[in-house]
């Protein structure tokens, strides 16, 4: 059983920063992705951004490309997401979670799942 816990998440004013990171034991896997999710009240969730340990690659959703950057430390098995520039839109509950193979940004992909972070981006 892989299990996923986030961290980080916080209040922030508009303009600012924080760094999540999702501890992630399973990712050792070869052929494996984490992603990482949000989903605001009211709202669907949604994909954020993937690192694929299969092929190195990375995925940002339109939102937040050039204001987000995953990336992960092999050795501490944490997958981390800098989020600069942070915005009132992106205020959510972010998640992380795993699935074999390759990123997808469709949540039922998904097979373990974190339990979340509270990011609220207010002034």
């Amino acid at each position: 059983q892989v299990q996923l816990a986030e961290s980080g998440g916080g209040l922030v004013q508009p303009g600012g920063s924080l760094r999540l990171s999702c501890s992630a034991p399973g990712f050792t896997l070869d052929y494996s992705a984490i992603g990482w999710f949000r989903q605001a009240p009211g709202k669907e969730r949604e994909g954020v951004s993937c690192i694929s340990r299969s092929d190195g690659r990375l995925y940002y959703a339109d939102s937040v490309k050039g204001r987000f950057t995953i990336s992960r430390d092999n050795a501490k098995m944490t997958v981390y997401l800098e989020m600069n520039s942070l915005k009132p839109e992106d205020t959510a509950v972010y998640y992380c979670a795993l699935k074999l193979g390759y990123c997808s940004g469709n949540v039922p992909d998904y097979r373990y799942w974190g339990q979340g972070t509270q990011v609220t981006v207010s002034s």
